[in-house]
């Protein structure tokens, strides 16, 4: 998820810490043990995100590809994480060191919400289609939950709202909420939010809203929705996936569907993209293609879609799915391409849809066909240089192509 998003989460889950422990005996320690697990809770559900410091390791793009939701995306990692984030807290915050020497309450809120927070970000990262291996090392595969888009202002309301709310100054909260309302105006106005779904986040905001007098209670009932999202969103996307299969069997029953992306729309458990890979190995072939559905045309027809996401255009007259294109490959070169290339062996180890060309290589959840994006590798470029060290042992996606017949 985006880093708004595992914000507004960590704050939203320091705050209930907060209130569930047993009340300060003096109005400042209330204040501090207040801040310190807001504080706590936010960080910690950013801090899986400091591997990105370990991107300069390799190079471009392997080092974003396969350090990224890597280490310290792992339950292994998790407890050092908890303790480093906590002893930074105490060595680096006098207030927070203050409090934390008196108070039970606090050292307990603390590591709760330090936990809770890491575990967090791991929960909310493995729900989209870029995934995780939290498992790792014990079990390097890829997981992923195809749940939601990677920025989902839901959350942005049902959990922003309530936090918005508290806040004493009046001031402060109008230009906080306007702010919301403006950024999710213009992103439906810029074709990345259907009206429906701006509708949808309005009614729910208001929803919230009225709870305002006691906003607690916002926070609870955004806590609880926040959950039956996702359950929504998850089946909705088991459903979605269940279409896909069924169109590509009648329009080739002699691939093999291995895998589909799934990413929903922001807001929208309607409308959603996906990318394909089947194999065909009586012709030695794999395909990939893109495509749009809806789950129900009579309330989102599939051209209503944000299309502009999805990178394509839906035909006149589309119902159901919109497919933009395909791409068949030889399985025998990718195989070829693996065992005799490092560069692409390295990239291998991420690319969950490989589209690859006489002198390039990119993962298609992120882009066009026939575009380049942040995965693209440029591996006839990087002929006779020397291979990747110090690479991390991540299963390999597409392993299932990559296994001769």
């Amino acid at each position: 998820m985006d880093n708004l998003t595992h914000s507004i989460i960590g704050l939203a889950a320091g705050e209930l810490i907060d209130r569930s422990l047993p009340e300060e005996p003096s109005r400042e320690r209330a204040h501090a043990r207040h801040r310190l697990l807001l504080v706590t809770g936010a960080l910690a559900s950013n801090f899986p995100d400091i591997d990105l410091v370990l991107m300069p390791f390799l190079s471009r793009p392997l080092g974003y590809l396969l350090e990224h939701r890597g280490h310290t995306h792992t339950l292994l990692f998790a407890i050092p994480e908890a303790l480093l984030l906590v002893a930074l807290l105490w060595l680096l915050w006098p207030a927070a060191r203050q409090v934390l020497r008196v108070s039970h309450a606090a050292r307990r809120g603390v590591a709760l919400a330090a936990g809770i927070g890491l575990l967090l970000h791991l929960g909310m990262d493995y729900l989209n289609s870029y995934g995780l291996h939290p498992f790792a090392p014990v079990d390097p595969h890829w997981l992923y939950g195809d749940t939601l888009f990677i920025i989902e202002p839901m959350f942005w309301v049902l959990l922003g709202v309530p936090m918005i709310l508290q806040i004493q100054r009046r001031g402060m909260r109008i230009v906080l909420l306007g702010a919301m309302a403006l950024v999710l105006t213009g992103c439906t106005a810029a074709g990345f939010l259907q009206w429906r779904a701006l509708l949808l986040l309005g009614a729910t905001a208001l929803v919230l809203g009225a709870l305002a007098g006691r906003w607690r209670h916002a926070l609870v009932a955004g806590t609880v929705l926040s959950l039956a999202w996702i359950g929504v969103q998850a089946g909705a996307s088991h459903a979605a996936r269940a279409e896909v299969a069924t169109d590509l069997a009648r329009q080739d029953s002699a691939s093999r569907l291995l895998d589909a992306a799934m990413a929903p729309f922001p807001a929208n458990p309607l409308c959603w993209s996906f990318v394909t890979v089947e194999s065909n190995t009586a012709r030695g072939t794999y395909r990939l293609r893109r495509g749009v559905l809806s789950l129900n045309e009579t309330l989102a027809p599939t051209a209503s879609c944000p299309l502009k996401m999805a990178g394509g255009v839906a035909p006149a007259g589309t119902q159901g799915i919109a497919w933009f294109g395909s791409m068949e490959s030889s399985l025998a070169q990718l195989q070829h391409l693996q065992q005799t290339n490092c560069h692409v062996d390295a990239w291998l180890r991420f690319a969950r849809m490989p589209l690859i060309d006489a002198e390039s290589a990119t993962d298609l959840r992120f882009g066009n066909l026939g575009g380049a994006n942040f995965s693209t590798i440029d591996y006839a470029a990087r002929a006779g240089t020397p291979c990747p060290a110090w690479l991390p042992h991540w299963g390999q996606p597409r392993a299932d192509l990559l296994r001769a017949p």
